[in-house]
């Protein structure tokens, strides 16, 4: 499997998507807090340990062959993924200038980028 293809299937595995989303809590409850630093540092480190180990020590096969792998193979492409880091940007927006509106507005701006092939299939 190649390196590209790695960074591809592993934001699928279980604990990458577990990774995000949890630092992704965290860190709108620190931004809502006035903690800026705090929330950068939860925002990234974790997700990006997680994707670093993902990649470098799992085997990523099984995600490549299965259901969800040919869908994101098809649909997860560079503008999708602007899409979710948009809607990533938004709901930390929203917890910063609290914003209680933005959030949710972000969160659906992200499951766009998820749900793009179910929505408007190719």
């Amino acid at each position: 499997m190649t390196q590209q293809e790695k960074i591809l299937y592993h934001q699928i595995h279980p604990l990458k998507l577990l990774t995000d989303i949890s630092a992704e809590v965290v860190s709108l409850y620190l931004f809502w807090q006035r903690k800026l630093l705090a929330g950068l540092l939860v925002m990234f480190i974790p997700p990006m340990l997680a994707s670093a180990l993902i990649i470098r020590l799992v085997d990523l096969e099984a995600y490549k062959q299965s259901a969800f792998g040919r869908y994101i193979r098809t649909y997860m492409t560079s503008p999708v993924v602007v899409v979710r880091i948009l809607g990533t940007v938004v709901t930390h927006i929203g917890a910063w200038y609290r914003k209680p509106a933005l959030i949710p507005l972000g969160l659906m701006l992200v499951l766009l980028g998820w749900l793009r092939g179910l929505l408007w299939p190719k």
